[in-house]
């Protein structure tokens, strides 16, 4: 049956629902000679009859009730269709493909489940990998926007920022430095440093502060990649690390670690809602969009930074 259509399936449904092929005929507004044909032609194609006629008119065979359950089926799927299609049509369902840089995975929960609370129906494909992962994702369309710092400048985007992304100096709270008021960099030479990978954004920004300044990698035997990894290795006294603030806000509450006074930390960054310039957002990517770079802020994790010092822009990519 490779050459069915909707057509012979109506042809079909009115025949059995009225009973005879000229009330059927007018109502689909074909002649009596058209109808009669697609009913053969599906009856030759099944090899099997499928009306009887009876006093009363013609009834439906086995093969005939068996077609009718198919125009059934069909119907029901196109009558769903039509509802996802109002649905998507309204953005209050659909999916939506985000990514996410490592750092964001702390706060972007929360963003989601502020969104999901008004968009039960929308389902959110969450895609988490350092700047140069989220910028080739962005590059060849997987996914609708990302959440990262400063965008990339090599390919058209837009880009909408959404809050503050300070990055802090942190040690174990033991360490010698802790407590103590206007560090320089050039205090930090003999310090280990636990850095992250090559790609990452925080990598990016701890080469540019400690530009010009000769420093010593930790002895740790590790991946580095991870900023969990990197906690604990500071909370275990492995070295100090350049950090996202909204990565260690828990653990500066709980005491299990300690911002150094360092001049020129923090480092203030800002967080961006981005997306390629010629991507067009389906109604849930676009209402997600709208609520990330209206709402994405108040997600933002707090940390407990030093009063004293004060916050300066810088020019890092994320």
């Amino acid at each position: 049956m490779r050459n069915l259509s909707l057509k012979q399936l109506q042809a079909v449904a009115a025949v059995a629902r009225l009973g005879t092929m000229t009330r059927a005929a007018q109502e689909l507004n074909v002649t009596s000679a058209a109808l009669y044909a697609r009913i053969r032609q599906l009856e030759e194609e099944a090899g099997l009859l499928l009306f009887d006629r009876t006093p009363t008119g013609l009834r439906p065979t086995d093969a005939g009730r068996e077609m009718l359950w198919a125009i059934d089926s069909i119907n029901t799927v196109l009558e769903s269709c039509a509802d996802r299609l109002e649905i998507l049509k309204g953005g209050s369902g659909g999916r939506v493909a985000m990514g996410v840089v490592s750092t964001a995975k702390y706060f972007a929960p929360g963003i989601i489940s502020g969104f999901v609370a008004s968009h039960p129906a929308v389902e959110i494909n969450l895609t988490v990998g350092n700047r140069s992962h989220m910028v080739e994702a962005l590059r060849n369309y997987e996914i609708d926007f990302a959440i990262m710092g400063r965008p990339p400048r090599d390919f058209a985007i837009e880009a909408e920022l959404f809050g503050p992304h300070p990055i802090v100096l942190i040690a174990a709270p033991n360490h010698p430095f802790a407590g103590r008021t206007g560090l320089t960099r050039a205090d930090l030479i003999e310090e280990s440093f636990l850095v992250r990978e090559e790609g990452s954004g925080t990598r990016t920004v701890f080469e540019e502060f400690m530009n010009g300044i000769m420093i010593k990698r930790a002895r740790l035997g590790i991946d580095s990649g991870s900023n969990e990894t990197i906690k604990q290795a500071v909370m275990a006294g492995l070295g100090i690390a350049l950090i996202s603030a909204h990565t260690v806000a828990a653990e500066l509450e709980s005491g299990r670690l300690t911002l150094l006074d360092v001049q020129g930390l923090p480092i203030r960054r800002d967080w961006y809602a981005v997306r390629r310039a010629d991507k067009v957002l389906g109604p849930a990517a676009s209402a997600f969009w709208d609520y990330v770079v209206q709402d994405g802020g108040r997600w933002l994790p707090s940390s407990r930074l030093n009063p004293r010092v004060s916050p300066v822009t810088a020019e890092f990519e994320a």
